[in-house]
């Protein structure tokens, strides 16, 4: 049996802005041959521009609104086999957790603030970040994300010290049981 047949759904990641979503997904996407929605890349392509701009001009709630709105869309899709990486802030609502645990299996990556930080200090796209104190600002949107992430995962893996094929495995492993032993 091969790795297609053993994880009939969908593989969901969550995680702070720099924990490795987007490779992870790539990663994934390579080896199983799922199709892959990172879903900052499609915001971007959907609405004509970076992030940064849509946050500077119309602002974050109207940002989230079009978050939701895209991840209702990739919820409505009836195809399984698919990799969804999340933007780092998808769990602040309560709607969107629900909509991300009846999408697949969720797995939430995570890296301390210092790797964050080393990871995202050079990248001027991310816009809650573009600020003086960005080192606190980690600290203090890892802490009020923290227990949105726990609730809407069925898995936290530290990416700290992994590379993405590390990753991966440890998630296809966890997914291939998830998906046999329900919850």
């Amino acid at each position: 049996m091969n790795q297609t047949e053993v994880i009939p759904k969908n593989i969901v990641l969550i995680g702070f802005m720099g924990s490795g979503k987007s490779t992870v997904g790539r990663e994934l996407h390579q080896r199983l041959g799922y199709s892959l929605t990172d879903m900052d890349q499609l915001i971007e392509e959907t609405m004509g521009k970076k992030i940064t701009e849509i946050f500077k001009e119309e602002g974050e709630t109207a940002f989230r609104d079009f978050e939701t709105l895209q991840l209702i869309e990739i919820a409505k899709q009836t195809e399984s086999r698919h990799i969804v990486s999340t933007g780092g802030g998808i769990v602040i609502r309560p709607e969107n957790r629900k909509l991300l645990r009846n999408l697949g299996y969720v797995v939430w990556l995570h890296a301390p603030g210092d790797v964050i930080y080393e990871r995202t200090a050079r990248n001027k796209d991310r816009p809650l970040l573009n600020l003086p104190n960005a080192r606190e600002r980690i600290d203090t949107l890892m802490a009020e994300r923290e227990p949105w992430y726990c609730e809407a995962a069925h898995l936290k893996i530290d990416t700290a010290g992994l590379d993405s094929k590390e990753i991966a495995t440890g998630i296809l492993e966890s997914a291939r049981y998830f998906f046999t032993h329900p919850i």
